[in-house]
């Protein structure tokens, strides 16, 4: 599947055919979102996880993990996480 949204070129790319990431190409460089639904700090972990593995495969550093918290007395923040050389950029909300 790929769309193209003002100049942005966003494709979802499935591993395995189990999965769906967004990788956003623009100017020559990419960039892995990972999207999930909050359900508490295990599965977070798993999210995370997951984000390092693909961060790997495509020889990146720097990646995304936007994750939608559906609770009433959530916690919406911003977060950077260092996992030896690369570095994950966490979004609540």
């Amino acid at each position: 599947m790929e769309c193209w949204i003002w100049n942005y070129h966003i494709e979802a790319q499935t591993r395995d055919q189990t999965r769906t990431d967004i990788i956003v190409d623009y100017l020559g460089k990419q960039f892995v979102i990972e999207t999930k639904i909050w359900r508490g700090d295990a599965y977070n972990r798993r999210g995370e996880k997951q984000l390092l593995e693909y961060l790997e495969y495509y020889h990146l550093n720097y990646g995304y993990l936007l994750s939608f918290n559906f609770n009433k007395n959530k916690k919406v923040e911003m977060k950077k996480i260092a996992v030896g050389d690369r570095t994950i950029v966490e979004v609540v909300v």
